[in-house]
Order: C-alpha cells, then structure tokens, then sequence
C-alpha cells in the first residue's frame, strides 16, 4: 500500500492570523505531497512497502537516506496537522497538565523549554514533547529526524512536534522564528495532544 497525504481536518485558512492560508496551501499541498511522493519511490519493491510509517521510522538505520527523510519528513507532518487546529491554544487541563506540571514544574516553563528548543535548532529541524518510559521530555531534532528513530539521541513517543523549518513560516515571518513560536501556542490543539499522551502512557 503507497502512502498518502492526510487531508487536513479544517480549512487552509482556518489557522489564520497565525499561521496564514497561503503557507499552509503549500506546506500541505506541496511540502507534505513530496515527503509522501518520495516515500513511495524510495520504498517501492522493498519490504516498507507493508510496514506503518512508524515502524518504518523505528528501524530508520536500515534504510537509505531518502527513507529516513521523506519517511521522517510524511510522519512528522502527519503529526503536525493531527496537533494543530482552530479554536485551540490555551493550556492543557486534566491529566497532561499534571503531567507536564511534574516534569517541568509549570506550563509557563515548559513554553520556555519548548520554545527554546525551536529557537535554537540550528538550521532546519523539529522541536518535540514526546513521552519516554512514561515521563515527558523535551528534544529536538535536525531534518526530518523525530524522537521515534533509532538513531535519535532521545527516543520516545513524539505527542506535540513542531515545525521549525522555513517553509512551515518563512511567508509570513521570514526571519522572525521566535514570533513564529509564540504564535505557535494559539495553535495547539491540546485535546489532541492530551489524546496521544494516553495513548503514549
């Protein structure tokens, strides 16, 4: 079975003023439809062709680097899309609340952590909360590299990424990442997030 680009769940517009209509068109449309065109030359006639993207990205060290990117590249976004939406921002409640109030003391320190993880990811990459041995961490990763990899230097279950290559802000935003960031958390929608995280457990 090729991979295919999920649809997103709400209008390429709908992010706005934050995230705005025309990059979201093409980070979807055209970004995220390479990663997953790419995915399938890369895999075609090999065993990926029936394995998840996530068991793909698990055994990323036996596969060739367009693997490891364009697999990384279409399960990175996928997720991305899945933990964004309208509507959304604020602070998590319930169980990830406590849980991100534990692991880094209070929701405002963790913004700081996370947002400093974006921030100084040299180049292109990722910042991520993800769960490990049951406890948030916080990581970042270059390319299209994710925390599930087994060449990643912190490994777990990626529940928020985000997105700090150019393309994901550069119309908008063009230099500025930091403004990016904090326009990120009016984004997140931490229902989803809260959803991964007992899944993650």
């Amino acid at each position: 079975m090729a991979f295919e680009l999920p649809a997103l769940a709400y209008a390429t517009d709908a992010l706005e003023p934050n995230i705005d209509k025309m990059t979201m068109e093409i980070h979807h449309g055209k970004h995220h439809q390479a990663y997953v065109t790419n995915l399938n030359n890369a895999i075609k006639g090999t065993d990926a062709e029936n394995l998840s993207i996530e068991e793909i990205c698990k055994n990323i060290s036996k596969y060739p680097m367009a693997v490891r990117n364009n697999g990384g590249g279409h399960y990175n976004h996928s997720l991305f899309w899945s933990v964004i939406g309208p509507n959304a921002g604020g602070a998590p409640t319930g169980e990830l609340a406590e849980a991100i109030n534990t692991a880094f003391g209070s929701f405002e320190s963790f913004k700081e952590k996370f947002s400093a993880a974006g921030a100084t990811r040299f180049g292109s990459g990722w910042a991520w909360l993800l769960v490990k041995d049951g406890k948030l961490e916080i990581s970042s990763t270059p390319n299209q590299d994710n925390p599930l990899m087994d060449i990643a230097e912190v490994k777990g279950t990626p529940i928020l990424g985000m997105d700090v290559w150019e393309h994901a802000y550069y119309l908008k935003y063009q230099n500025r990442r930091p403004d990016y960031i904090s326009a990120f958390y009016n984004v997140i929608n931490w229902t989803a997030v809260a959803e991964l995280y007992k899944k993650a457990k």
